[in-house]
């Protein structure tokens, strides 16, 4: 384990974290996001401040994500406090190949866990087998596949407490 700590509501540190994986995937043929997407605003505009997680290693910014409260698009079926779900997960290229997505999928899980909620659900494109497999090498279980606004997405959920019901 690495001595990462975790900020919350820094967009400015997500987007510079977000645009710089983007970049190192379009550049190896493997594009996730377009980087345009990826701004400060843009952020913004789709995902509230509060939401984003940052993931830091002394003074340099090396993780981030967004844990969301609800997620009608891609979760419709669920009641509110189903669960938190978890978005853009990127780690800084220069920060890559030290197993830290792993150390920020367990601060999502341990975060939903703190809010009594049963569990961190999230989803991905269906063609991305690499992402599959770390979310299944970090305990998620796939839900189903389904079609979302034109992509084919795999949804993935992770228990992480008692359900509340």
């Amino acid at each position: 384990m690495t001595d990462l700590t975790f900020t919350r509501g820094d967009v400015n540190a997500a987007s510079r974290v977000l645009t710089a994986t983007a970049a190192n995937l379009a550049a190896r043929g493997e594009p996730l996001w377009p980087v345009s997407s990826l701004t400060p605003e843009r952020l913004t505009r789709s995902y509230p401040a509060e939401g984003w997680r940052v993931a830091w290693r002394g003074g340099v910014a090396v993780g981030a994500f967004v844990l969301l409260a609800e997620n009608a698009l891609f979760w419709p079926e669920d009641a509110p406090g189903a669960a938190l779900y978890l978005h853009k997960l990127g780690i800084h290229p220069d920060a890559q190949g030290r197993h830290l997505a792993f150390q920020l999928l367990e601060e999502a899980r341990r975060e939903t866990r703190d809010t009594g909620l049963p569990f961190l659900r999230l989803d991905t494109a269906t063609a991305r087998p690499k992402l599959h497999a770390l979310y299944e090498a970090a305990g998620f279980r796939r839900v189903d596949e389904r079609e979302v606004r034109g992509f084919r997405v795999a949804r993935y959920e992770l228990r992480v407490g008692a359900d509340r019901s």
